[in-house]
């Protein structure tokens, strides 16, 4: 039973300084020695817990990307169409990496490393397959997967490419769009449309307000403050 109880511990301390190191840091740039010294563990425990860096990435991100979807809703609640929220969490998917360069290594990475790329894969899939199957009518579960991939890629490639005068974060955020909401067979019309809702929305300020929101909810589970 003690055993269970410290290794509960000890994970709970562990991606309690892995949240702060990689927000102070970025992901790359943290160490695993940094995150053995800040959680004060060894590197047997934790080597038992996640194995690796990349292993806490994935358990942040899963929790991450759940609470991220949720914060974002109640901006196109009122939408005529759940492509209104799809439209609206990848951009500000895309705003939250423009917020500081540690959230771009992060985010980043979490769509170049396999298995965190696959969680978010799989949660973009079901976003997808209920945002878009009116106008691909055809497709099964198989086929939004296989778009996902696709959408994803260029998702990490403008997340990637930080801003600058001329590639600010609304022209960014205007191509992805228009270029998947084409891929997802949206009519160039309604395209144009949820482009224009999403316009209105000031992005960098609603991805602060949705980073806040998943930490807060982040520290209920871990000591964020300490």
């Amino acid at each position: 039973m003690a055993r269970r109880y410290d290794s509960k511990e000890a994970k709970r301390r562990i991606l309690t300084a892995c949240v702060r190191l990689f927000l102070e840091k970025g992901y790359t740039n943290t160490k695993v020695a940094e995150i053995l010294k800040e959680a004060d563990v060894s590197a047997g425990s934790f080597q038992n817990i996640f194995r690796t860096k990349d292993g806490v990435l994935t358990e942040l991100i899963g929790m991450m990307f759940s609470r991220q979807f949720g914060a974002v809703r109640p901006l196109a609640a009122n939408a005529p169409s759940p492509v209104y929220l799809y439209a609206v969490e990848t951009a500000l998917q895309l705003a939250v990496t423009e917020l500081s360069e540690n959230l771009r290594d992060i985010y980043v990475e979490a769509y170049t490393f396999p298995a965190t790329a696959e969680i978010i894969h799989r949660s973009t899939t079901a976003e997808l397959q209920a945002a878009f199957s009116a106008y691909l009518p055809g497709c099964a579960e198989c086929d939004f997967y296989e778009m996902e991939l696709g959408t994803a890629g260029m998702m990490r490639g403008y997340m990637a490419r930080r801003c600058d005068p001329y590639f600010t974060l609304e022209r960014k955020i205007r191509r992805f769009l228009s270029m998947s909401l084409s891929a997802l067979q949206v009519p160039a019309q309604e395209r144009e449309q949820v482009i224009a809702f999403v316009a209105e929305i000031d992005m960098l300020a609603q991805a602060r307000k949705v980073v806040d929101a998943v930490l807060a909810s982040l520290s209920v589970q871990f000591d964020l403050k300490g």
